[in-house]
């Protein structure tokens, strides 16, 4: 397995380009580790060296993604995340203690935790929807990503019109979280779940405006029509 992680890495050190390493610090506000790689270029890596692991258990994968998210660089935790995804149709219920581990233990950054919560975890909990309730265990975290995470996750979900109930629920638990990041996640999730319930979002971001952070509300209605955006937006 080590030589599988050596071989990926000198991969990630020939593609690396010292230009777009610094210039990529510029999308975080907080200090990143990167080879400076395209993600085209990542998710590429991701599915040549996958292709290799076929023989491998859903364990061992999960073991390679661990020692991937160990190292702190961004795109090795974007491969470990594919991975992680690629094998969805073993996913089991204990495998969300896993993903759990790796948001906390792990994740510091916006990106790595929405590529994570978007596919890996988004798919998991349409598998087994029974554990949409650990996301609202998650909204009280003191870990600023378990809380993003908490609204992220449902992202796909919500493109797909599913878990309104829980939506709200999660938004209503986030509401005046302090932490824009936080605030971004669940106006994302508003906006996904608006593309199919447009009139039910509207209605919560009105009842809930004179308390909604504007960056939550400005997330929420972006998709919108104008009219519906600027009542939402006005004061």
């Amino acid at each position: 397995m080590s030589r599988i992680i050596d071989d990926l890495r000198k991969v990630l050190n020939e593609n690396s380009d010292e230009a777009l390493q610094k210039s990529s610090q510029h999308f975080f506000k907080e200090e990143i580790q990167c080879y400076g790689i395209k993600s085209g270029t990542i998710d590429r890596i991701s599915k040549d060296f996958f292709k290799n692991l076929k023989e491998m258990t859903k364990a061992e994968i999960f073991g390679l993604c661990d020692k991937l998210w160990q190292s702190g660089y961004l795109e090795e935790s974007i491969i470990a995340c594919n991975w992680s995804w690629f094998v969805h149709k073993d996913y089991e219920p204990e495998d969300l203690k896993v993903f759990e581990r790796w948001i906390d233990g792990h994740i510091n950054n916006w990106a790595s935790c929405d590529t994570l919560c978007n596919h890996t975890i988004g798919e998991f909990l349409e598998m087994y929807p029974i554990y949409l309730s650990e996301l609202i265990r998650w909204t009280g975290s003191k870990n600023r990503w378990m809380r993003r995470a908490a609204a992220v996750s449902l992202i796909i979900p919500a493109r797909h019109g599913k878990f309104l109930r829980e939506i709200f629920e999660i938004a209503d638990l986030l509401l005046l979280d302090k932490d824009d990041l936080v605030q971004k996640g669940y106006g994302w999730m508003l906006k996904v779940a608006s593309q199919t319930y447009q009139d039910e979002v509207f209605n919560y971001v009105m009842s809930k405006k004179a308390i909604m952070p504007r960056t939550a509300l400005r997330y929420a209605v972006e998709k919108m029509p104008t009219e519906l955006k600027i009542k939402a937006m006005e004061k």
